[in-house]
Parts: structure tokens; C-alpha cells; sequence
């Protein structure tokens, strides 16, 4: 038999939008065939875009799905692709008339395999959506003589699963189609499973993922090729559309490790999930800029920088709110980073509007702090309304845990870039992005003095966040033990933590679910991140107990 090339197509699809997705689709297949291709892979839902949630439930669109797909092997013929095998992830119908997952092999005009995967995901892609299809535990296709089985994404987390029905198949190669989202340490993880399950079936692994965002989620790509020896054979870079083609020698020859994409440093990792999750929520629905509220903070300027890039810097709208307690520096730390990124940089003094406000209800302590953050959440949205920007909310998930924010005030928006990234986190992202602008030979785009100077959101005369928040290194500490890692206060004692502290700052969180109900979406990269991850009850009299030893 003779070499068989695979093309694992790492494609950006859009939610919904089948007829674009099926171009794609096409386009890929015209490039995987310029590369002498026999077989191109596209990730999971291909067809419909990825996680489609409650769309699986409108028989209109699995029926605009299943048309699709026979247009796309029509137009495969047409263009004279017919030959080539195409496998494309989409939205089925079980004979029952309820949604599915499914991948279908098409070639020659026609459906040449379809496998049903036998459950679909229910961690928060989709919720209680479990679809059992008896007869289709299996999926293996024969291609010039060569036998290749076929499961989906979450099939190779499960031991005893569709990939252990295989074991005596015979296959020549286990090709995994995925939509997998994206959080930091995972690609490891990824790569382990598949060199387990690449030693069960005795037979080459190719794993092709998907790249774009989709809400909340960020889809990183990294698609591979494993050997059955474990060894990392072929892979493309995250965060960005690729074809990888790889051959699959004769039977019973060792493969060589080609072209391997060097791993990303976890900061940069980080750094372009973000850049990747406000892009695609920005175009995808149909925005061309943004504006946010820039304080000469760190967490405004990273927001800005992070919009920069994903968006260019003459597509970003920076307002500058300055009150009677603005600082002079803060201001000029503000025009200072909007003049570094070319953004649109505008000033419009909130003491007028807050006067009336305070003249006419007689506030004063935090309502009157309040009124200052939302008077700044009013201008933003108006400015939104008038020149159709999207806004930003710039708080970082060490505020939001804590609930350290002002509701319809500086937690307004459409999108929140930094959601999901402690504090900490947030310093550490704004000194790698400045340090590759160095590298780079590039103007630093965020102002030392953001990052140096201690934060304060400056709604009183001489406040900082620690009048109100433990530090931020140790604060961070206690909520990755105690949200992260869901440890209670027996737990966060004895690690050492002061108990005045791990009181002051379980209240905090405690306290804050309703806020971050009402808080925008935000790209999420970590194992938990609120709204989709993380939801507790906002009644509830659960308090942690006082005196209880960790067992």
C-alpha cells in the first residue's frame, strides 16, 4: 500500500452561519488538494459552528444542516474534488427526531460513513443534551485499503469508549475531530490522551481541533499528529487557521516526526486567547470598534492593548472620565497609552453631571462613589449608542470574585476581556506584552507607570484598592483555593492563611454572586471561570462554618 496524505484542516467557523462555514468548508478542501491531499479532516460541527446550545433543538436548522452537507458533496464533484475524502463535523437528527453529533465522511458525490457520536458533551457546552444511538458505537471507513476509525472530540476523554471498541479493527489511523475550548494547561493534556489512546488502537493519532471564539469560548487550534509510539509527529501552531499535512506511510513503517510547532509560553498563551476571544466577539457580531473607559490604570490599559490587537488601535475609542479626584498622573498615563496604540483618545469630565446628581439626592460615602462610576458607565453606553462601538467592561476576576465593582457603573458593556484573569495575572500579562514589543523593536504599549503604581480606583481623595482588598498577591492566593479549588475556610486555615483575612474575603465573594450574574461575558481561560464554570445560589444562608478542622 502506499502513502496516504492526511490534511487536518484548523478552520474559524461562525455559529450559525452555514452557508459561510460551508465556503470555508470548500476553500480548505481546494487547498488540502493543492497539497496532493487523499483525506481532509475539519473540526467538530464544522458545518453549523460550535457549541450551537439550544439551536439543536430547532428542527429548521438541523434541516438547513443536513441540506448544507449535501450541497458540499455536490459542490465537491463540481469542482472536481470529488475523489477527495472529506470528513466534516455536523449537526445530525437521531431517528427519533432529536439533535446529534455527528461527523460524516463524504466522497465521490456521496456520504461514504457517518458517525454518531454516542453522547453529547454536558459540561457547560452543552447542558443535559445526552443522546444514546445504538449501531453507531463505531465508526471505521476503508480508503485505498487502508482502514481509518473515527470518533469526536470527548470520545477520547472516556476510558472504555468508542476508542476501546477499536481495538481489534485493525485501523491504520485514529482520526479525533474536535471542538475543544480552550484553557491554559490543557494542550498537555490533549496530547497525553491521545498518546494513551494511540497505544490502545495501535495506530497513529490525528487530532484536529478548531480555532476562533464563540461567546465566551476560545478554540486554540494546536492540531496533531501522535504516533502509536507516543512520539509528537506533526503539529501546527495555536491561535491561528492552518492546514497540516502529514503522511500516513505504508503499513508497518515507522514515521518520522515532521514539521512540530514549538510550544508557547504560557503568558503568551494567555495573551493571544484573549486577543483571539474579543477579535472574534467583536467581528462575528458585526462591531468594528470599541470604547472603554481609560483611567491610567493597569487593568484599562491592558484591556486596550489586548482591543489593540485584536482589533487595530485606530478602532479603539478611549475615554477619558476624570473626576474631582482624578490624579494628574492617572490622566496622563491615559493619553500617554492612547497615543502609544494610535487609539482615538477622548476626555470628557464627569464633575458637572455628578454635581447634579449629588445636589439633587443628597448622597454622600459609596453611593456617592457610585454615582461617579455609573455617571462614567452612562457616558460610554451613550457613545456606544451614537457611533455604534462596542463597550468594554475592564474588570479582572480578582474584582469580580470579590464583588469589587460598581453595578451598571464600571461593570457595564457589551464584552470583558480581562473576566477570567486574576489581578495578578493582569500584571504579569502587561509586562510580557511589553516585553515583546522590546524584542520587537515595537513602542511598549502599556505605560510603566500603569503597572508600577498601586491601583486605586480614585473615587475618593487619596483611595487605593487595598483600602478595601487584602493585597492583591495574597488575596489571589485565597480565592484560587477557594473558588479555583472550591477548598472552604477549614481548608484555606490550614494552609496558613491569617483568618481575618480568609473571613473578609469568603464574605466578599459570598456576597457578590448577584453581581456577577449581571456581568458582561468575557473570554475564558482558565478551568473555571464565572457564569459559565462557577454558579452558586444568589439566596442562599450557607455560610462557611467557624471552628471546623480540615480532615
Amino acid at each position: 500500500m502506499s502513502t496516504l496524505r492526511i490534511a487536518l484542516a484548523q478552520i474559524n467557523t461562525c455559529v450559525g452561519d452555514i452557508e459561510g462555514n460551508t465556503a470555508t468548508i470548500l476553500e480548505w478542501c481546494e487547498k488540502a488538494a493543492g497539497h496532493g491531499a487523499t483525506l481532509v479532516a475539519f473540526p467538530e460541527m464544522t458545518v453549523t459552528g460550535y457549541p450551537i446550545e439550544d439551536l439543536a433543538f430547532r428542527a429548521s436548522f438541523r434541516r438547513a444542516a443536513e441540506h448544507a452537507l449535501d450541497g458540499l458533496a455536490a459542490a465537491l464533484v463540481e469542482r472536481g474534488l470529488g475523489r477527495l475524502a472529506v470528513v466534516v463535523g455536523t449537526l445530525g437528527q437521531s431517528a427519533e427526531g432529536r439533535p446529534t453529533n455527528e461527523a460524516a465522511v463524504l466522497r465521490d458525490g456521496a456520504v461514504l460513513a457517518r458517525y454518531t457520536k454516542h453522547h453529547l458533551p454536558n459540561y457547560g457546552v452543552f447542558d443535559e443534551y445526552r443522546i444514546f444511538s445504538p449501531g453507531h458505537e463505531r465508526c471505521v471507513f476503508e480508503l485505498d485499503k487502508r482502514r481509518i476509525g473515527l470518533v469526536i472530540c470527548e470520545d477520547i476523554w472516556q476510558d472504555g469508549g468508542p476508542v476501546a471498541d477499536m481495538d481489534d479493527a485493525d485501523i491504520s489511523l485514529l482520526l479525533v475531530i474536535n471542538g475543544s475550548p480552550y484553557e491554559e494547561g490543557k494542550g498537555h493534556v490533549r496530547t497525553e490522551l491521545c498518546v494513551r489512546r494511540a497505544r490502545e488502537v495501535e495506530a497513529a493519532v490525528a487530532y484536529v481541533n478548531m480555532v476562533g471564539a464563540q461567546d465566551d469560548l476560545v478554540f486554540d487550534g494546536g492540531s496533531f499528529v501522535v504516533g502509536a509510539d507516543g512520539r509528537l509527529l506533526a503539529s501546527v501552531p495555536q491561535f491561528d487557521e492552518r492546514l497540516l499535512v502529514w503522511d500516513l506511510p505504508d503499513d508497518g513503517a515507522t514515521p518520522e516526526p515532521t514539521e512540530v510547532a514549538p510550544p508557547m509560553e504560557p503568558d503568551e498563551e494567555v495573551y493571544r486567547a484573549l486577543v483571539l476571544g474579543l477579535r472574534d466577539y467583536v467581528v462575528k457580531n458585526g462591531f468594528h470598534s470599541v470604547t472603554l473607559g481609560l483611567s491610567g490604570g493597569i487593568d484599562s490599559a491592558l484591556a486596550a492593548a489586548i482591543s489593540a490587537d485584536a482589533v487595530g488601535g485606530g478602532n479603539v475609542v478611549g475615554v477619558s472620565m476624570p473626576s474631582r479626584y482624578s490624579s494628574d498622573h492617572s490622566k496622563d498615563d491615559a493619553a500617554d497609552l492612547a497615543r502609544r496604540i494610535g487609539a482615538d483618545y477622548r476626555i470628557q469630565p464627569i464633575g458637572p453631571m455628578v454635581d447634579v446628581f449629588e445636589s439633587e439626592l443628597g448622597v454622600d460615602g459609596i453611593a456617592a462613589e457610585n454615582i461617579q462610576a455609573r455617571v462614567r458607565g452612562v457616558i460610554l453606553m451613550a457613545i456606544s449608542n451614537n457611533e455604534g462601538h462596542l463597550v468594554l467592561a475592564t474588570g479582572n476576576k480578582s474584582e469580580l470574585a470579590t464583588g469589587y465593582s460598581t453595578i451598571y457603573g464600571d461593570a457595564v458593556g457589551g464584552f470583558a476581556p480581562l473576566k477570567d484573569v486574576d489581578k495578578s495575572r493582569v500584571w504579569a500579562l502587561s509586562r510580557w506584552r511589553n516585553a515583546q514589543a522590546r524584542a520587537r523593536g515595537e513602542i511598549e504599549p502599556i505605560p510603566v507607570s500603569s503597572i508600577e503604581k498601586p491601583p486605586s480606583a480614585e473615587l475618593r481623595p487619596g483611595q487605593v484598592d487595598q483600602d478595601s482588598l487584602p493585597p492583591y498577591d495574597l488575596l489571589d492566593e485565597v480565592l484560587d483555593a477557594y473558588v479555583e479549588n472550591a477548598e472552604g475556610r477549614a481548608e484555606l486555615l490550614a494552609r496558613g492563611f491569617d483568618p481575618a483575612v480568609v473571613d473578609k474575603v469568603l464574605s466578599l465573594v459570598d456576597r457578590a454572586e448577584w453581581k456577577r450574574r449581571q456581568y458582561p461575558p468575557g473570554t475564558k481561560v482558565t478551568a473555571l471561570a464565572f457564569g459559565r464554570d462557577r454558579r452558586l445560589p444568589i439566596t442562599t444562608r450557607w455560610r462557611e462554618p467557624r471552628g471546623e478542622t480540615a480532615r
